[in-house]
């Protein structure tokens, strides 16, 4: 017992008992990192089927001027199957790059559809390839349907950043699918805070559709179990140097081994 209550093995003791509390956070942390991501995964896999809702019903409405975006996107609607009646605004249409698809780099092709209250919802049409001529010349981009067309697809929170704008061949490039920056650039109508990842055989998709990235779930789970795990060693690892101290027989002199023999002497 007088071996415990020394200064040594009482600072070791709290700091064993630090090192495992820091790391019984980590694997707290990371365990709500893996539930969230999760609940995003059960979203996007509950919106791969079934009949679409109305945007108005989940994406809060643009009510501003032209130029504008709509009110933040709720965290629920992430995901989810919506649909949305209006017309293609081809004339503003723009091309993200640096996006890959079939295993190369190309564009993602976003176009305004306009609907009847004057207010547009940004649709990704899909992926096409880049022109093999070169960056510095458009792609061939399939056109979108004219007239009042019927769109399906999944609700995408806007991405950060700017428009980072260039024009090539009279068609306009961004960088991030950013929708306030967006609705500013255009000018045109008042922009919802989300965009619309066309789904297969909706008016106007390309040929690869865009796909909802699905969350790594099993990385947090491993880091849970890695963390944890390093919290029972710790406490595990101080029982045993303890445990080995106090073992070690009472007479032993510095020099000594734990089995009492002595160390050899150096050679001068």
């Amino acid at each position: 017992m007088r071996t415990v209550l020394t200064a040594r093995w009482l600072g070791l003791f709290v700091a064993a008992l630090a090192l495992a509390a820091i790391m019984v956070f980590l694997g707290r942390w990371q365990l709500d990192r893996y539930e969230l991501r999760s609940g995003v995964n059960d979203r996007i896999a509950a919106g791969e089927s079934g009949e679409p809702v109305a945007v108005a019903s989940i994406l809060p409405r643009p009510d501003g001027d032209a130029g504008t975006v709509g009110p933040r996107t709720p965290d629920d609607a992430a995901w989810r199957r919506v649909s949305v009646t209006g017309v293609y605004d081809s004339a503003r249409e723009l091309l993200v790059r640096n996006r890959t698809g079939e295993g190369q780099t190309g564009f993602e092709v976003v176009t305004p559809l306009v609907q009847a209250d004057g207010t547009a919802v940004l649709i990704d049409r899909g992926w096409i390839p880049a022109n093999p001529k070169g960056p510095t010349v458009a792609p061939e981009v399939p056109a979108a349907p004219t007239g009042t067309v019927t769109v399906t697809g999944r609700v995408h929170p806007s991405e950060s950043g700017g428009t980072d704008t260039v024009t090539v061949d009279g068609k306009t490039q961004i960088r991030r699918i950013a929708t306030g920056p967006i609705a500013r650039y255009l000018n045109q109508y008042a922009v919802y805070d989300a965009y619309l990842l066309a789904v297969d055989g909706t008016p106007g998709v390309t040929a690869v559709p865009v796909a909802v990235p699905t969350q790594n779930t099993w990385q947090n789970a491993a880091y849970v179990v890695q963390w944890w795990l390093f919290a029972g060693l710790t406490l595990v690892g101080f029982v045993y140097l303890l445990r080995k101290e106090i073992k070690q027989p009472a007479s032993a002199k510095p020099g000594d081994r734990v089995d009492g023999s002595q160390e050899p002497a150096p050679v001068p």
